[in-house]
């Protein structure tokens, strides 16, 4: 007999069906018109300024308290390859790489 689905699993596919069901009705509701260009340019910035607030959480937060831990100096040492606009790949791996040596320390 398999094993129940965990209540994680069902909360992250309840979501992934939210998020389908609003993007698709967002593009129902539009429908072909233009959206003003004050909204459109919200709109754009809403993903980096979630996944900032995400990285900023997962990274500093635990326990209702700050954290600085080998995750800050990963994040930190991104910086870097962000200023200088190099590849994806690179901030990564950079960013890995601090941790583990810090970690290591």
């Amino acid at each position: 007999m398999a094993a129940p689905v965990s209540a994680a699993w069902a909360a992250v596919a309840i979501v992934g069906v939210a998020t389908i069901a609003i993007k698709s009705s967002g593009v129902m509701l539009v429908h072909g018109r233009q959206l003003p260009a004050r909204l459109e340019s919200m709109i754009a910035l809403l993903a980096p300024a979630m996944l900032a607030a995400l990285v900023v959480t997962n990274t500093f937060g635990g326990d209702h308290r700050l954290v600085l831990d080998p995750r800050a100096a990963g994040v930190a040492a991104a910086a870097v390859p962000v200023a200088l606009r190099a590849p994806l790949l690179v901030t990564v791996i950079t960013a890995a790489a601090t941790a583990a040596l810090v970690r290591a320390i």
